[in-house]
């Protein structure tokens, strides 16, 4: 079976042999295709709009090209499907149909099934590539995850980077692999059943090797910024174009690579004024393209808390996005843990259990409430009639870990008692989970920022990550902000690797049989109530500062009750359920807990079917 995604930019195979070549650039007069193995140059036939097209024999798979725009200075194809000489060099006619693949029956999972595991290509193994992380899969399946959240692949600068900063956005880094390497990963993770979705970003370009802004100006808009600078333009004159270039990224990648889902980076620095705008517009062409019986699911990265986009149905199928990332979550769980109560963790430092209650319940702790960290603004909208399933749960991913100035991850913060209560927590209540790589066993490694840059950007970059941390009170000392490890530095990336051979050691292992045991029970005990019906009768207690009771009451009559003492002192006087125990931690006593009391840093969970 062969999967092609024709669209209107770059390059198409025609069954005749023939390659189409095409470049929207209104600021071009003239447009020359460059084939760069044969140094051959074919002029390009100027069309109405901006465009400029050929169709040629002289092109074939494998062959190199570039653009060459009014006789000065030659460009890649800012749709390239591979970039095999990084960003500067050719881009390269790859020929979807040479792949062929054998999954005929693959059609997804359904959304409340995901357990997702979040991982970085070029630190998940040893050899950082596609292939690599091919060989790991089955121990992914016997952990319990069933979903694999690939971070940003788009061709970035140099060797070695998080992935946010790609200017390809259709071209899978040369790094990795090659184009059909990612595809065999996809198709080995279906044939074990588990999804695969893929990081996008469409707030901007990275800083290195985008070269729009020299041919179509009309990409970009200084009528909204961005933390990168130029807002791009999806609601200004010739935006049409624009928006077409990232919807069809979304298709191309949902249906030439059979992805089953994309999370769509911080869409709260997309600014459109347009109506609809361009992730209702986005999200209304996957649901309208995608075949209806395959599972496709959207995420956002929202800090803006807009619950509009995940409305569902009255079959409470998702309208336009599947879930979003819930920060609220993350940051509670984080200050009841660790104690931290600097930066954003501010706005959850004085009621953080009612907080963690109103998420495991709500979904967002902030609903219109009003940020002090944000200086006052509103944040959040109602998520009344939204399901469990519209909001994903995690303890750590790569921001919350990679942001911090030594990388950090949980287990080297909290208390590893304070982290299992949280764990236990997240892993079974009814929203989706995720996973950081090599969280499942404690891993002693960081994720640290690290990036490739030519050498002046690489130097800027690290004068800025480090002055970042100026207003944190450790790093106040500027030879203390020198301790804090260099982005550019190969070594940070190499310190960035998953240690495989942790797995060896009791502790690690003690911490991946605590995973795969909760994934089990969640498998077993949670996933069947989750129906595909919108209400659940649910409801939450607090107990003090640390104590925390929740109820759910599923469509078919199920009970789920959570009961948690997130404290260093036990908490009695809980009403306990007649319920069974399916879960409780290491310090619970069966019949200390029927007495109402919970030990220190513990957690029950109690199931009636």
């Amino acid at each position: 079976m062969n999967r092609r995604y024709n669209m209107p930019f770059g390059v198409e195979c025609r069954d005749d042999g023939s390659v189409r070549f095409r470049l929207w650039a209104p600021a071009a007069q003239k447009v020359a295709l460059c084939l760069t193995d044969s140094n051959k140059r074919l002029a390009m036939n100027r069309l109405d709009g901006g465009w400029f097209e050929l169709n040629t024999h002289a092109a074939k798979p494998g062959t190199k090209y570039k653009f060459r725009i009014n006789d000065a200075h030659e460009v890649p194809d800012p749709a390239s499907r591979f970039q095999p000489e990084d960003v500067h060099g050719p881009s390269q006619v790859i020929s979807p149909t040479s792949f062929d693949w054998q999954e005929n029956a693959w059609r997804g999972r359904r959304w409340e099934e995901a357990v997702i595991y979040e991982l970085h290509i070029g630190t998940f193994t040893p050899d950082g590539t596609f292939a690599a992380a091919s060989e790991r899969l089955d121990y992914l399946v016997e952990v319990g995850i069933t979903a694999l959240e690939i971070m940003p692949i788009g061709d970035f600068p140099g060797k070695r980077n998080w992935g946010y900063d790609g200017v390809f956005p259709f071209a899978p880094d040369s790094a990795y692999g090659s184009p059909d390497d990612l595809k065999d990963l996809i198709q080995s993770a279906h044939n074990r059943g588990l999804m695969v979705l893929l990081d996008v970003v469409y707030n901007h370009f990275g800083p290195e090797g985008n070269y729009l802004s020299s041919y179509a100006p009309q990409f970009f808009t200084d009528r909204h910024c961005t933390p990168w600078g130029d807002g791009i333009n999806f609601d200004g004159p010739d935006s049409r174009e624009v928006r077409d270039f990232f919807i069809h990224n979304a298709l191309y990648w949902l249906t030439e690579y059979n992805f089953d889902g994309l999370r769509l980076d911080a869409v709260h620095a997309i600014t459109d004024d347009s109506t609809p705008d361009v992730l209702t517009e986005l999200a209304e062409a996957v649901r309208s393209s995608i075949e209806p019986d395959r599972h496709v699911h959207l995420v956002l990265e929202n800090d803006r808390n807009q619950a509009r986009y995940l409305q569902r149905t009255k079959r409470c199928q998702a309208k336009t996005y599947t879930a979003q990332w819930n920060d609220d979550i993350h940051h509670t769980l984080h200050v009841l843990i660790t104690g931290e109560k600097d930066g954003y963790y501010s706005d959850y430092a004085e009621h953080p259990i009612d907080q963690l209650g109103r998420c495991l319940i709500e979904g967002f702790a902030y609903q219109g409430e009003r940020s002090a960290y944000r200086k006052g603004e509103a944040r959040g909208e109602s998520t009344a009639g939204l399901p469990s399933a519209a909001f994903v749960s995690f303890l750590q991913n790569h921001d919350q870990i990679g942001n911090r100035a030594f990388g950090e991850r949980i287990v080297k913060l909290a208390d590893h008692r304070a982290v299992r209560a949280a764990v236990a927590i997240m892993l079974l209540a009814p929203s989706p989970p995720l996973l950081f790589m090599g969280e499942e066993f404690g891993a002693d490694t960081p994720f640290l920022f690290f990036c490739d840059f030519e050498k002046d950007l690489a130097a800027a970059v690290t004068s800025g990550r480090r002055n970042e941390f100026a207003r944190f009170a450790r790093f106040r000392d500027p030879a203390d902000r020198e301790r804090i490890p260099d982005p550019s530095a190969a070594e940070t990336f190499k310190a960035s690797r998953l240690d495989w051979n942790e797995l060896h050691q009791s502790s690690h292992r003690d911490w991946l049989r605590f995973y795969q045991n909760l994934l089990k029970l969640r498998s077993q005990h949670i996933v069947p109530h989750l129906s595909s019906g919108c209400v659940v009768a649910s409801d939450y207690k607090i107990h003090g500062d640390r104590g925390l009771t929740a109820h759910w009451k599923f469509p078919d009559n199920a009970k789920l009750v959570l009961m948690a003492n997130l404290r260093n002192d036990s908490l009695s006087g809980l009403i306990v359920p007649s319920s069974k125990i399916i879960y409780g931690s290491e310090e619970v006593n069966t019949s200390t807990v029927k007495q109402g009391i919970l030990p220190p840093w513990s957690v029950a969970w109690f199931l009636e079917s």
